[in-house]
């Protein structure tokens, strides 16, 4: 698929190693049984809704087929993981099926289905959702996952829940393998894993791991971290010397932007240490999280998008009316969601119980994926600090893979919807490998730019044709 690939993606329109090998496991009774480490127990399905499944439409977008439920792994181990599926409103039968998994570490997916790329929407404040002309499921049946346990709805022993990507690529791919078991339709459609922010972990991991056992064609990471090595090094440019040309000012003063580039090569140190070692990530994440992350967040601006201020603590935008939802007791009653599990944005439970796994890199990952030929999509809102589109692109040309040069050489081309004149963005991309900046969108880009969001998505899965780019004259690093 690899030169279909590029044709198609030079014109886009716009948180299990896999070293360890395949996992073992087989048949029990009712669900898989497989092992992690030296624990071994059962995964199972459990779809909650089968009693009340149309009550779901009533919940968000009656015009399709849903399924919500839990997949339980119970043994040594008591996990309990909330999934809501979506069929797509165009063939359920032959479109092809996302996982999407939002990052973090610790934040629930239904942040991401009610504010970015869900069916329906709680924007702008309000209690009832509305219909999502540019959701994700258009052309794509939507599978949404809170995971690891503890986040969301998911539920279990605090004891047993994930700290890394072996434990999240294990969980979630068996729960990828149960559910395509139990839904052999979708099992020849082509299979996508998307993810945000810590999905830079996520989905590598997770795609790694089911690579060989499912059809899957593709991942997208959204202003993602991947390659913390080398992103780190460009949280000054983006606050101090991009800002000032996209914002009309900067964000942190030029003595602490010539701190941050002195400092660099201690806090890389510090990250490539923790790759061999993971006792040293712990530390090269609170030493390069001082150095490069504290003199942003002084500034009082929102980190996710340097446009706005810090409108409400801890995520600088206001959920508050998502959280209302989804504790609604008849919300949960329909989904089948326990009364005594409270949902919350995020956990940072969670996210601290990830601090020695938040600087490995998953360059390797992505290089596995690439070489198995599948399609790598990383995409970028160029208004995002966070996961900045600067420090994204230097990790996807640095990257060792087959097709290296031939990315390096590659000429980033302005992507120009159909009919019109104005640029949406820039994309690069050879072979399989394609890297997206999205103009004018912040670190929840599917929020700020739904429809280019939108068309990308159907680009990438081949359900809408290219439209047409035009090559960009040769510019500076940004």
């Amino acid at each position: 698929m690899g030169s279909a690939f590029a044709i198609a993606l030079a014109a886009l329109f716009l948180a299990l190693c896999p070293a360890q090998g395949h996992q073992h496991r087989h048949r029990h009774g009712h669900g898989v049984r497989y092992e992690l480490g030296e624990a071994s127990f059962v995964g199972r399905l459990d779809p909650t809704t089968v009693g009340n499944a149309s009550s779901l439409g009533d919940l968000c977008d009656s015009t399709v087929g849903q399924e919500a439920g839990y997949f339980r792994v119970t043994g040594t181990r008591d996990l309990n993981m909330f999934y809501w599926f979506f069929e797509s409103r165009g063939d359920p039968s032959s479109d092809p099926v996302i996982l999407w998994m939002t990052g973090g570490p610790g934040c629930s997916d239904a942040t991401a289905l009610f504010a970015e790329n869900g069916p329906c929407l709680l924007d702008g404040g309000r209690s009832k959702p509305r219909h999502n002309e540019y959701s994700w499921n258009e052309r794509a049946s939507v599978i949404y996952i809170d995971q690891p346990c503890g986040v969301g709805y998911s539920y279990g022993s605090a004891a047993d829940e994930d700290k890394n990507e072996r434990g999240v690529a294990k969980h979630v791919g068996n729960f990828l393998l149960e559910f395509f078991g139990k839904h052999p339709g979708l099992a020849k459609n082509d299979f996508y894993v998307f993810g945000e922010s810590y999905g830079g972990h996520y989905v590598p991991s997770v795609a790694a791991a089911v690579m060989d056992e499912l059809n899957l064609k593709g991942i997208g990471v959204g202003n993602g971290l991947t390659v913390p090595s080398v992103q780190f090094e460009y949280y000054p440019d983006l606050a101090y010397t991009y800002a000032k040309k996209a914002v009309g000012h900067s964000i942190i003063s030029y003595p602490t932007y010539l701190l941050q580039k002195a400092g660099w090569p201690y806090c890389r140190a510090r990250i490539l240490e923790c790759q061999n070692d993971t006792s040293k990530c712990q530390t090269a994440q609170e030493v390069c999280s001082a150095l490069m992350f504290a003199p942003y967040t002084a500034s009082g601006m929102n980190p996710y998008d340097i446009r706005l201020k810090c409108e409400k603590q801890p995520l600088c935008y206001d959920f508050e009316n998502i959280g209302a939802y989804m504790n609604d007791p008849q919300v949960k009653e329909v989904l089948g969601v326990p009364d005594s599990v409270q949902w919350e944005d995020c956990n940072n439970t969670v996210n601290a119980m990830f601090a020695s796994d938040w600087m490995k890199n998953f360059d390797g990952q992505v290089k596995r994926l690439l070489d198995g030929d599948v399609a790598v999509l990383i995409y970028t809102g160029d208004m995002d600090w966070i996961c900045n589109w600067i420090g994204n692109k230097a990790w996807t040309l640095e990257l060792e893979w087959s097709g290296k040069e031939g990315f390096v050489a590659a000429e980033d081309a302005e992507i120009l919807p159909h009919g019109q004149s104005e640029s949406v963005g820039q994309v690069r991309s050879y072979g399989n490998l394609a890297f997206l900046r999205v103009y004018g969108a912040g670190h929840l880009a599917p929020m700020d730019k739904p429809a280019v969001l939108s068309d990308m998505v159907k680009v990438f899965t081949g359900t809408m044709p290219a439209p047409p780019t035009l090559v960009a004259a040769k510019a500076a690093s940004f």
